[in-house]
């Protein structure tokens, strides 16, 4: 072996370690540096009072958020995400709409929203638009701009401290869960209204 063999050797290891490490940087942009979100699927469904809605509302001249929430009266982390919700609304005000999509339930979902006064559109029989939108359990929800991106899907945010929240009951777990995902979907609202 020549003296300079190793010199070259640690040259190439060198020049494929940045060749890769480029390669990877440049072939794998994360989804919001590239301004790359998947598009909500359209639906329609019906309100309590018999009228279609059709969403999400594409072309609005400002900034606007939909929030679609993706709930039963049964579930208990629904339950606490929603006061949050109602306190994003009131902060927000016509900047946010808040939908209620019902799934998976037989009680009244109408009076629920009615008894806690929650401003949320109620939209009924929501389960296959729950598929749709991977909305595979209580709650879902997905926050989208008025381009109909969806820049934030509840079901992939799992909150750091989850590991700690593992022995409590349900109850307990979603009240203090509830407002760490309250911070995120305020987060992605902020980043929506002042891009």
């Amino acid at each position: 072996m020549n003296r300079f063999q190793p010199i070259r050797q640690a040259g190439l290891f060198i020049f494929l370690s940045m060749f890769f490490l480029t390669a990877c940087q440049q072939s794998t942009p994360s989804a919001q540096d590239a301004g790359n979100y998947l598009l909500a699927p359209t639906f329609h469904l019906n309100t309590t009072d018999g009228q279609t809605i059709s969403l999400p509302k594409l072309g609005e001249s400002e900034k606007k958020v939909q929030l679609f929430l993706f709930w039963a009266t049964w579930c208990t982390y629904c339950h606490e995400l929603m006061p949050h919700l109602q306190s994003i609304k009131d902060e927000y005000g016509t900047q946010v709409d808040v939908y209620a999509i019902n799934i998976s339930d037989n009680n009244d979902p109408e009076s629920y929203i009615t008894s806690n006064g929650y401003e949320f559109t109620l939209l009924l029989e929501g389960d296959d638009v729950a598929k749709q939108y991977g909305a595979e359990g209580t709650p879902g929800l997905v926050v989208v701009d008025n381009r109909g991106q969806m820049r934030f899907q509840l079901s992939r945010e799992l909150a750091p401290t989850y590991k700690a929240l593992e022995g409590l009951p349900n109850n307990q777990r979603s009240r203090r869960i509830a407002p760490w995902w309250s911070a995120q979907i305020r987060k992605e609202i902020r980043n929506i209204l002042h891009s």
